[in-house]
């Protein structure tokens, strides 16, 4: 498989785990913990053996010991469907011209799915922007290159719903990645009902370092997804805005994490590489 500008940071996460946050249900063979109890190499527990039970589970040793018969429950592995749901309003396009918040979030969402990947799990991709993409998840060879096709044909233009995405994704694992710029309310309330249904979602929200801290020269602002909003922004202008988005940043991070979904703040001066390890890296830390 070509990786083309993409090698780099393939080989960057090369070997990152990122577990499930809890169990996960599934009979197909993977590397995170399963719900169901089976004949798996990996030990559980025991407990006394009941009318059914297959006598090659018995603990034989055990019975010797104390005589009683115990059985070895064992925990299976399963694999977990994962998807990334990637903005591609007009928003995504800041700023010009090399549109940083667009680069980080494509690369993002390739470096969480060769994670998730390399693990054997389905991955798949769904694309929000002026024209819609999805790929539903699957663990064939190809579809890392599949999904990195898709997002380098894509220019963020318009506007879109998330909501909608989110309430259709066919995944269990779920990553949305945005700036958060477009329905928020409702995707935080679709990501909730995803999360009251067992399923697994993570906001990751791209900001871009000039929205943290805009050129100190006046200039006007312009709206991209709603170009005939226009102010200046001078210094009075500027101190206003930073305390207004530096306020709407952390209102909108105790939103999502009121509905039960991980929030990740990404800067787009962060590497790539860096944000994907810190993603899987957290969920390792909160023990899935």
């Amino acid at each position: 498989m070509s990786a083309g500008p993409y090698g780099a940071l393939l080989d960057a996460v090369r070997g990152v785990r990122w577990p499930a946050a809890r169990r996960v249900m599934g009979a197909t063979l993977g590397a995170h913990a399963s719900n169901l109890k089976g004949n798996s190499s990996e030990f559980s527990e025991f407990r006394p053996y009941r009318q059914g039970d297959d006598p090659h589970r018995i603990d034989w040793r055990l019975l010797a010991r104390s005589d009683r018969a115990y059985v070895r429950i064992t925990t299976d592995r399963a694999t977990f469907r994962t998807s990334m749901l990637v903005d591609a309003s007009a928003s995504m396009a800041f700023p010009l011209p090399n549109m940083d918040k667009w680069r980080l979030a494509r690369e993002v969402a390739v470096g969480l799915a060769a994670v998730a990947h390399a693990e054997a799990d389905p991955v798949g991709l769904a694309i929000a922007g002026e024209k819609q993409t999805t790929l539903v998840p699957r663990a064939r060879r190809s579809v890392l290159l599949e999904m990195m096709r898709a997002l380098d044909a894509t220019t963020p233009r318009g506007t879109t719903a998330l909501a909608p995405m989110i309430d259709n994704a066919r995944a269990s694992r779920l990553v949305v990645i945005t700036d958060v710029l477009g329905d928020a309310d409702d995707m935080i309330s679709a990501a909730r009902l995803r999360v009251a249904a067992r399923g697994e979602v993570i906001l990751v929200h791209i900001v871009a370092t000039e929205e943290l801290n805009p050129p100190t020269e006046a200039m006007l602002a312009v709206d991209p997804e709603a170009p005939t909003m226009r102010r200046v922004l001078d210094d009075d202008m500027r101190r206003e805005y930073v305390l207004a988005y530096t306020r709407w940043l952390d209102d909108t991070a105790a939103a999502v994490r009121a509905a039960g979904v991980r929030y990740i703040r990404a800067e787009t001066n962060e590497p790539a590489p860096h944000l994907v390890r810190r993603i899987a890296g957290e969920t390792a830390r909160r023990g899935g």
